[in-house]
């Protein structure tokens, strides 16, 4: 991990800094031919080179939540692979689930660019990229081409993030998540409805409770296969807020709720001053996510915790690096996290040091397995 804090974080971000939606393509590029040739040399090769150092397996960190079996707590956050390019490779990588997209029923091209930005001195990212996706259509036809990789591939559950097109009225946002849950419903192993992303124009009007019920209705509706379904909410909200949502998950039985998104807030930036546009955070739009989010999404999953007595399984994101960081989350209420901007500033080892950390937590604590230490900090 110093290694490539040293020649990635300190050397490519920091002095030569390149586009970061570039490099991201760049990446998605990589995994793709990685997956698409994973049984011809040298991507064979590769692939199990990648399985022997990044993947730490221990059967104290396994559990079976919602019907699903995670071989770890720590899942890769959307926003990733928008279109599920990597879905058959991400178990090499340490990962023990998945959650692809955020897929849109249009495709879309997202907002203008830039769009992506670093903000080293924070650890942290700034995204403005409007669910840029090929849609719904289409990764149904990658996940079907996928399937046969998929079931070679070491079993990780893999969740699918839907979202609002933009083209969509918002008086007709339910019927645009059900159209891409009709296509999907059988290729994912749950779902998240994002009505959090702070670059949909209105979409974070979705998470009012009155809307937000129209479009758990029909998707329950819908959901004959009875697949786990999520809702994905914001930092940003009021706690009243947050409690209509947490009855809304118990009227409509969702599986959980997954906390949180990125933040609108700038308080406590030390960025000044983005390279790439001459101006400050604040005067930028976007969603941010690491480690200036870290704090307020640890206090939104033990609100959730707290309010629900442990009773709604929580996935907890924002601002893990580290192991320490993941157990916060964890002992705060969260069954499972996820990880991003961790991910792109600590490397592909981070996973792994994560779940040795975990380990090491929980022999200090005396206790047996990851579950027994969800909530124990309330």
């Amino acid at each position: 991990m110093d290694i490539y804090q040293a020649l990635v974080t300190n050397f490519l971000f920091t002095l030569v800094k390149p586009d970061p939606e570039y490099l991201h393509d760049q990446v998605i590029f990589i995994l793709d031919k990685l997956s698409q040739n994973r049984h011809q040399p040298p991507s064979k090769w590769l692939n199990q080179c990648i399985r022997n150092n990044l993947c730490w397996q221990d059967p104290r960190l396994k559990q079976n939540l919602f019907g699903l079996n995670f071989p770890n707590p720590v899942g890769l956050s959307a926003g990733f692979d928008k279109n599920g390019i990597a879905a058959s490779i991400w178990s090499n990588f340490g990962f023990g689930s998945a959650e692809i997209g955020t897929v849109t029923y249009h495709p879309q091209p997202g907002n203008d660019r830039p769009r992506l930005f670093r903000l080293p001195l924070d650890q942290a990212v700034l995204n403005r990229m409007g669910f840029n996706n090929l849609g719904a259509a289409a990764m149904a036809q990658r996940l079907i081409q996928e399937k046969k990789r998929l079931s070679e591939a070491v079993v990780i559950p893999l969740g699918i993030n839907l979202g609002k097109s933009k083209i969509t009225p918002l008086t007709e946002a339910a019927q645009d998540y059900l159209e891409s849950f009709r296509l999907l419903q059988d290729l994912g192993d749950y779902f998240v409805v994002n009505v959090s992303s702070p670059n949909t124009p209105g979409l974070r009007s979705l998470q009012d409770a009155a809307m937000l019920d129209q479009i758990l209705t029909l998707l329950q509706a819908e959901n004959t296969s009875q697949k786990p379904l999520f809702v994905k909410i914001a930092p940003d909200l009021e706690w009243d807020a947050i409690s209509d949502i947490i009855n809304l998950a118990k009227t409509h039985k969702l599986a959980g709720l997954i906390a949180t998104n990125t933040t609108i807030s700038r308080n406590g930036l030390k960025t000044t001053i983005i390279d790439k546009t001459g101006q400050s955070p604040a005067l930028e739009a976007g969603g941010i996510s690491g480690a200036p989010l870290r704090q307020r999404s640890t206090e939104v999953i033990r609100y959730i915790y707290q309010q629900t007595q442990g009773e709604i399984p929580i996935i907890g994101v924002g601002g893990i690096f580290t192991a320490e960081d993941a157990w916060e989350k964890i002992t705060a209420g969260a069954s499972l996290v996820q990880i991003y901007t961790g991910w792109i500033y600590y490397g592909p080892y981070m996973i792994k040091n994560i779940l040795k950390g975990l380990l090491i937590k929980l022999e200090e604590k005396g206790l047996n397995d990851i579950s027994q230490a969800i909530g124990i900090g309330n």
